[in-house]
């Protein structure tokens, strides 16, 4: 797909210059530095020579097609360069210049234009604004961003280039090796989702890290990231989000959703490691480049200091990982090879006086069980300690069936112990914390990898009424659906409701209640009126004729005392449901990644603790449960302290019918319930309250 790009056998650079330092020197110099075993071809108007090789006046004199031309001009010469690429038959276009969509309209007018001639003569655009590309396999450096670096199974991408720069130094501080670099800058054609399809398929790729300060294409984001996790890992540092859009002020969902949460949301369901820090880019890639896979969530640690050992424990237990229990007869063999006050635990403490012996032995010991999933080795400097003698002797005694990540602890003393660890190609962390994040990044990899193939589950539904009801809606502009009508809705998907009718007078009132029988609730139906219980607009477990005509008549009061101009449709009277926990569950639409839906605990748990969990819909079955199983508070669900354990399967299926309906109507912006009643295994789930928001018809304004 990008083959000219990555593999050409010949290299263009409209603007090459004669003067060091400059980015037309700088590329022309990089590409015959690295080796590139192609035609290098200079273009600049002065001709001559360069670095031993013709300059063409006009890209037109060379007499041969060219599989990728490089642009380094000022903006407003690039559209007819890239013309002339074009001419040329060229497969790919680099364009290194700025000055374009960043500085303005008038900018992205050229981008635009740019991009246009590009793409009419069938070829590709990476950039403009970037820093160019590098394939360390072809001995492709065309970029300005210094040396080729060390073959090696990570491929970096990224949207900014001082990031690609920065990522390389780091690289070779680290002595890993990359396969591929590519600066995407302002993505005017090649995008993300172009070089995740590119680098699934790459065979000299292990690993794939990339820097993104926003997508293009969400959806297609999240089926090329997930195409790319399944062949291998892939990490994200995501910066710089933006707003996902007007909120409506009723809802929860939206209220508590955001660009960030949909960007987390799609990560997880593509399998993507997100990456919080640019250290930990490189701590995880670090992992997973060096060291097999994690295959389970047991970690044993080895240390010659109790505190490190301690912080460490205390890590891996606050990331959801186990603290692993070494089996009793290899502690008992252990215990021969250590001193007597050594511990044979879960820290296994060698001691301060630890010589290389004791940490292969532990090291051996942690091996050879197979209650042990990782192993993290610590070292502090201490007076007896030998921190190149040690990591040599670790090193040389890994049997590669289990990973293990290192953390000598410390500045000077330790640096000659650090240099053997990455010499060794033995991932090493600074402190205990940032080595057990790689570890869970590797873990939560795994359990992603090992997920059941998704079935997304159709339920039979009454489509033909929620299209009658939306389409009135958006006909008349009234997008704020009440509770009355969002039921309507949540009816013809299969959601259970209370009974109950729109009452228009007192006498109406007592009469409905009396029908449908006590208890009842009553609510005020009104457009204008959003947050009903704040404005009295609620009353429940009313028990008698009497308590619901009182109710009625100080609920219109009150409400026509706060809200005198509101619009008052009705008092809606409805039976009151069983008791049962309350949750609430909803969905709001996000412009880049579509349907976002949100299960969280009702109450204080969502108003106070926001403990809510949010996934991409369409959503199966086990990724409904994953979600319960995701909040704190999930403990509440499956009964506690003497409460009866809810319906975790007719939960899971409310979740899987709002995403059924919000699918099935991208015109529902946001929807909340809130609260759905949950009782015991075996009942229905109850829709108390709900509301949703339409968008309105494409020509209205």
């Amino acid at each position: 797909m990008l083959e000219k790009l990555f593999a050409p056998k010949s290299v263009a650079v409209i603007g090459a210059s004669r003067t060091p330092g400059k980015v037309g020197y700088d590329i022309v110099n990089n590409l015959v530095e690295s080796g590139f075993a192609g035609t290098v071809i200079p273009v600049n108007p002065a001709g001559g020579d360069l670095l031993g090789l013709p300059v063409y006046t006009t890209l037109s004199k060379f007499p041969h097609s060219i599989d990728l031309v490089v642009i380094v001009l000022p903006a407003h010469l690039v559209c007819q360069a890239a013309k002339d690429a074009v001419a040329k038959k060229a497969g790919a276009v680099v364009v290194i210049s700025a000055g374009f969509r960043e500085i303005g309209e008038q900018g992205r007018k050229m981008e635009k234009e740019l991009a246009g001639i590009v793409r009419t003569g069938g070829a590709r655009l990476l950039g403009p604004n970037c820093l160019g590309l590098i394939d360390v396999a072809n001995k492709l450096n065309a970029s300005f961003a210094g040396r080729l670096p060390a073959q090696g199974t990570i491929a970096v991408f990224s949207q900014s280039g001082a990031l690609c720069t920065a990522m390389l130094d780091m690289a070779a501080g680290r002595h890993l090796g990359l396969s591929k670099l590519v600066s995407i800058g302002n993505k005017a054609d090649i995008s993300e989702v172009d070089i995740l399809k590119a680098l699934a398929r790459d065979e000299q790729t292990a690993v794939i890290v990339g820097y993104l300060e926003d997508i293009s294409s969400g959806n297609q984001f999240v089926k090329a990231a997930e195409e790319a996790s399944n062949a291998k890992p892939v990490i994200i540092l995501k910066s710089g989000t933006t707003a996902a859009g007007q909120k409506a002020a009723a809802s929860h969902t939206g209220v508590l959703a955001g660009a960030e949460t949909a960007y987390g949301a799609a990560f997880k369901r593509s399998g993507v490691c997100r990456a919080d820090t640019f250290e930990a880019l490189y701590d995880f890639a670090t992992a997973f480049a060096m060291q097999p896979v994690l295959t389970g969530n047991r970690i044993l640690i080895i240390t010659n200091a109790g505190g490190p050992g301690t912080m460490a424990a205390d890590a891996v237990e606050k990331t959801g990982l186990q603290v692993a229990e070494l089996d009793r007869n290899i502690a008992t063999s252990l215990r021969g090879n250590l001193p007597a006050a050594a511990s044979v635990g879960n820290p296994i403490d060698v001691l301060g006086d630890a010589d290389p012996s004791r940490y292969v032995a532990a090291l051996q010991a942690a091996q050879e069980d197979d209650a042990v999933d990782g192993i993290l080795v610590l070292l502090t400097p201490q007076a007896m300690t030998k921190p190149a003698e040690t990591a040599r002797a670790i090193a040389e005694n890994l049997d590669g069936k289990k990973p293990v990540l290192a953390s000598f602890m410390g500045g000077s003393d330790v640096l000659p112990g650090r240099r053997e660890l990455a010499a060794a190609g033995l991932p090493d962390y600074e402190s205990p914390e940032r080595a057990v994040a790689a570890l869970k990044a590797m873990y939560d990899y795994g359990v992603w990898k090992k997920r059941p193939e998704r079935l997304v589950t159709r339920f039979p539904v009454n489509r033909r009424r929620v299209e009658r009801i939306i389409s009135r809606r958006q006909r008349t502009n009234r997008l704020q659906l009440g509770e009355v009508k969002s039921k309507d809705i949540l009816r013809a998907y299969g959601f259970h409701t209370m009974e109950g009718r729109l009452a228009s007078s007192v006498d109406e009132a007592a009469e409905i209640a009396r029908f449908i029988g006590f208890p009842v609730a009553m609510k005020v139906v009104s457009p204008n009126i959003i947050h009903k219980t704040d404005l009295g607009g609620v009353k429940l477990n009313l028990a008698s004729s009497q308590e619901v005509e009182d109710a009625y008549e100080l609920m219109m009061l009150r409400i026509l005392r706060h809200v005198p101009d509101a619009i008052i449709e009705g008092i809606y009277v409805e039976k009151m449901a069983d008791h049962g926990l309350e949750v609430i569950i909803g969905m709001t639409r996000d412009p880049q990644f579509g349907p976002m839906l949100m299960f969280g605990l009702g109450g204080i748990f969502v108003e106070v603790m926001k403990d809510v969990t949010f996934h991409l819909a369409p959503i199966t079955e086990e990724e409904a449960i994953q979600m319960l199983k995701s909040t704190r508070s999930y403990a509440m669900l499956k009964g506690k302290r003497g409460s009866k354990q809810v319906d975790i399967h007719a939960l899971a299926g409310a979740l899987q019918r709002i995403s059924q309906l919000t699918t099935d109507f991208p015109q529902i912006m946001e929807l909340d319930i809130n609260p759905l009643i949950v009782g015991e295994i075996g009942s229905d789930p109850v829709v108390a309250d709900a509301r949703m928001t339409f968008s309105p018809l494409p020509d209205s304004r």
